[in-house]
């Protein structure tokens, strides 16, 4: 190899394109948010959130300006885009994060064991003591009658729908669904009360779950569908050409293929019921003492509670601190349920490779 050559491969290339380096977003960031707080401080502007959208807004135009100059046009509208997603990703994890923080340094002063062992029983709304149980197993009885009813009648009609459905009935059980899907809870808790109405008959927790029930089917319905459908038609196909009966080839494949999806769909529709206050105020009715018996009487509900301590809270420390703790439970409640739903569904995803 000539001099000349060895020179000309030690050489930079001239044809690789300027950038910016990785530390530049944050960088960018930071001069943007300092900007934003002497804008801020200078405009008597008190309000954080005012801050943090100044700053989000001068991120954006210093990324494209910034960008333009350094590496062209194409390139910096490549990166206001990916500004923009990080923005939006700001602005909503942040109220997600000053809730929940809010929830727990509130919620933490009476939350103990006491708490969750003993109900409000002969303790006033405006007096200290009391605590949850009761709420919590109202809660876990209505929660879980509501979801034997509307888990394996919203399965069986996904099943229906991405296995037999043909036709009108199809399509008039699809639009159902659909408009079910929209309907705010009192509804629901309404036509429940209706019912009961028509049959003179007191408030019960059983009432409640079976509004809670229609609130759950169609979310079953909706997620187990779209799991049902991403199982590939090979495997059916697959089945039946061996001899194997339709309704078999569902029971032992596709089922079992989409069964984590379909579980994480259940636990997730739970979660969406557990905080429903409006028809456990209509059909429930609430009560302060221990009442294990659905089907009797009227229950209490972690939902309700929090309503009923936090309508009772005027003057009172004792119950608006009962409200946060209560609050702080539900959350955990559902909290737990995500997360077992993660792990069902990475525990039953079908096997990769040999």
């Amino acid at each position: 190899m000539s001099h000349a050559a060895a020179v000309a491969d030690k050489s930079p290339s001239t044809l690789r394109a300027a950038s910016l380096p990785r530390w530049s977003p944050w960088a960018i960031a930071g001069g943007s948010l300092v900007l934003a707080v002497a804008i801020g401080l200078a405009g008597g502007l008190d309000s954080k959130v005012q801050w943090g959208l100044i700053a989000g807004l001068l991120f954006v135009l210093g990324t494209y300006g910034i960008a333009a100059k350094v590496e062209g046009r194409r390139q910096a509208k490549d990166r206001v885009a990916t500004s923009l997603v990080w923005v939006a990703f700001v602005l909503a994890v942040v109220p997600l994060v000053s809730l929940l923080w809010t929830t727990i340094a509130r919620g933490v002063k009476v939350l103990d064991v006491y708490f969750l062992t003993h109900s409000m029983g002969v303790v006033a709304d405006s007096e200290p003591g009391g605590g949850i149980y009761h709420a919590i197993l109202g809660s876990l009885e209505q929660v879980g009658l509501a979801t034997a009813i509307g888990a394996p009648v919203g399965i069986l009609t996904a099943i229906y729908l991405v296995e037999y459905g043909r036709g009108a009935l199809a399509k008039s059980v699809t639009f159902f669904v659909d408009v079910m899907t929209g309907i705010p809870s009192i509804v629901a808790g309404l036509f429940i009360l209706s019912l009961m109405l028509m049959f003179d008959m007191q408030p019960f927790g059983f009432a409640g779950s079976l509004a809670l029930a229609i609130l759950m089917m169609p979310v079953v319905v909706r997620s187990t569908e779209e799991m049902l459908k991403l199982v590939p038609n090979e495997l059916r196909e697959a089945s039946l050409a061996l001899g194997v009966p339709k309704w078999r080839t569902i029971l032992k494949v596709v089922v079992p293929t989409s069964i984590g999806g379909i579980i994480t769909g259940v636990m997730l529709a739970i979660a969406r019921i557990a905080g429903e206050t409006a028809p456990v105020l209509l059909l429930v009715f609430g009560n302060p003492f221990i009442n294990a018996n659905p089907f009797e009487g009227a229950q209490a509900s972690l939902p309700l509670y929090i309503y009923q301590q936090y309508s009772q809270s005027a003057g009172s420390t004792a119950a608006y601190d009962r409200a946060w703790a209560a609050s702080l439970t539900l959350i955990a409640f559902v909290m737990i349920l995500n997360l077992v739903a993660r792990g069902i569904a990475r525990w039953k995803a079908p096997k990769t490779g040999r």
